[in-house]
């Protein structure tokens, strides 16, 4: 069951096609209660997270992802809508309309919760600023989320004449009220600002479960990803290393505790998302089929990542070595402490990371009927790391940078299998050297790079360190959603391709260039009736 009604708050786009007069307005927000007091502000501040993750827009939309053809029936309209960079029709959670719902219904809560943060103190009720610093990084984080999926890629030459998405500082207050969408750079500011009055203020000691929420760590890691989009290397350095600490490897994955469990779909995934795990710093359950199409199952298996991908982009030829790529082969996984799940069978190719554990929830036992749901781990050690790692390259500081890729290397590969574990300047030259650009036909892990907020000369060392982390990146976050945003910020263009049986491309089908507008999606059907301005096509 794909779709899930949303009762507690109208989202955006409900607010925006509103046409009758009722009693909404005289209703709480929260539809439960007024809140007057700071354990009702901390209740309120769990509903100011997205409980649809646009993890699966994201990864169906980029690179990640292949067809394989019109024999294989394990498909849906939905699916084939992302994949193919249609204007989506479809509705449902996984859907962008979903996403868009869900992030401004996040919004309109962390609102609501600095509006009764203001009345308390004005009151003077104290200890409310972790509260006020979690709803400010809620703020800023779910609007970062809309504008990497409905706006182009930041540039900071030309933010200030792309077209934004709504920023939301306030609670509804009125019967439809009609929004401007501003511009990509307002929303840019919006969102700086916002990070740098919120990160002061978080503290861990207010949570039972810190992970659930914007703990520091967490806090930290999302403003190193923000600036590093936004091309402010020192910030992004400075909030990675505050995040990671003096001794980043206390933080990193403990690959021998997943390597101990039984390789079993069911149980990896939910260890890998486990609050438990050191490097998770923040977690979220959310209503998705992730586990499904992420999973050892034949639906939706059409649209999905095979082994010519893995053995040709993702995780074969890489900077550490590699087996050359054959049908038979599958044994680049064993170069991962994490070892990959292949399945393949009849209408069946699909590499699987054991990462988006399905999870059911029944709303009726005795029909068998519920909503599927998974967890996610949004921020995580490896991200911070990786971020410092290309802040360092885009200022051409290649020892530090260095130091954190090995740092990487070191704990996610098995060096029983790599060739090499620890990387030198000389080793990732070589490597980029010795890789043809990538072509649909003739696939590589080196792809043209025109970046927006830097320059990459190709050929240039700078170019090998950029591939190399973007190859890394690639590999931590497959399945968790990045590479779209990584597809977007450095001008990758990516292709459509039919693919048979035995590693071949059957067919190109298309390609998103540089400057295909395609690379906003196109704004919920809803919301553009309701006159907001679409994105062009």
């Amino acid at each position: 069951m794909r779709k899930k009604y949303l009762i507690t708050i109208p989202a955006l786009a409900a607010m925006l096609t509103c046409t009758s007069c009722n009693d909404w307005l005289d209703v709480m927000p929260d539809n439960r209660a007024e809140i007057d007091s700071s354990e009702k502000v901390y209740k309120l501040l769990v509903s100011a997270y997205p409980e649809i993750s646009h993890v699966y827009c994201t990864e169906l939309y980029s690179d990640n992802t292949d067809d394989f053809g019109a024999s294989n029936p394990y498909s849906d309209r939905l699916i084939e809508q992302i994949y193919s960079w249609a204007e989506v029709t479809e509705t449902g959670n996984e859907a962008p309309q979903g996403v868009w719902e869900a992030c401004y219904s996040a919004i309109t809560n962390a609102n609501q919760a600095l509006v009764a943060i203001n009345d308390l103190e004005s009151k003077g009720t104290e200890g409310l600023e972790a509260a006020r610093g979690e709803a400010l990084l809620c703020r800023a984080y779910n609007h970062f989320i809309l504008a990497g999926l409905f706006c182009e890629g930041y540039d900071p030459d030309t933010a200030g004449e792309k077209l934004g998405i709504p920023y939301m500082e306030a609670p509804e207050t009125e019967l439809n009220p009609k929004y401007e969408r501003g511009t990509l750079e307002h929303v840019y500011d919006m969102i700086d600002k916002d990070l740098q009055e919120g990160l002061p203020l978080v503290n861990d000691a207010v949570y039972s479960i810190p992970k659930y929420h914007f703990n520091q760590k967490a806090a930290y890691t999302f403003a190193s990803r923000f600036y590093l989009f936004k091309g402010d290397w020192d910030k992004a350095i400075q909030y990675a290393t505050t995040a990671l600490g003096t001794s980043p490897t206390e933080n990193l994955r403990d690959y021998a505790t997943l390597a101990s469990l039984p390789k079993d779909e069911d149980v990896v995934p939910v260890q890998y998302n486990s609050t438990n795990a050191k490097n998770n710093f923040l977690v979220q359950a959310t209503y998705s089929e992730l586990g499904v199409l992420y999973g050892p199952y034949y639906a939706y298996k059409r649209h999905n990542q095979g082994n010519l991908l893995m053995q040709t982009e993702v995780m074969n030829l890489a900077p550490w070595g590699g087996y050359q790529p054959s049908v038979s082969s599958y044994t680049y996984g064993n170069m991962y402490k994490l070892t990959p799940y292949v399945y393949v069978a009849t209408n069946l190719d699909m590499t699987m990371l054991p990462r988006c554990p399905y999870l059911f929830e029944y709303t009726d036992p005795v029909q068998g009927i519920g909503f599927a749901r998974t967890s996610t781990v949004p921020l995580t050690a490896e991200e911070a790391l990786l971020n410092r790692a290309e802040a360092y390259i885009m200022k051409e500081d290649y020892a530090n940078a260095l130091a954190d890729i090995n740092l990487w290397t070191n704990n996610t590969l098995n060096p029983s299998r790599c060739e090499i574990v620890t990387l030198t300047e000389d080793s990732i030259r070589e490597w980029a050297d010795g890789l043809e650009y990538y072509t649909a036909e003739a696939p590589t892990p080196k792809k043209h790079l025109h970046p927006l907020v830097a320059e990459v000369e190709e050929g240039s060392v700078k170019e090998a360190f950029v591939h190399c982390i973007l190859y890394m990146r690639r590999v931590e976050f497959l399945q968790c959603g990045m590479r779209w945003f990584d597809v977007k910020r450095y001008g990758i263009e990516i292709y459509r391709r039919t693919l048979g049986t035995a590693l071949d491309v059957v067919s190109v089908d298309d390609v998103m260039t540089v400057d295909d507008p395609r690379r906003a999606m196109q704004l919920p059907s809803d919301v553009i009736t309701a006159g907001m301005t679409p994105n062009p096509r």
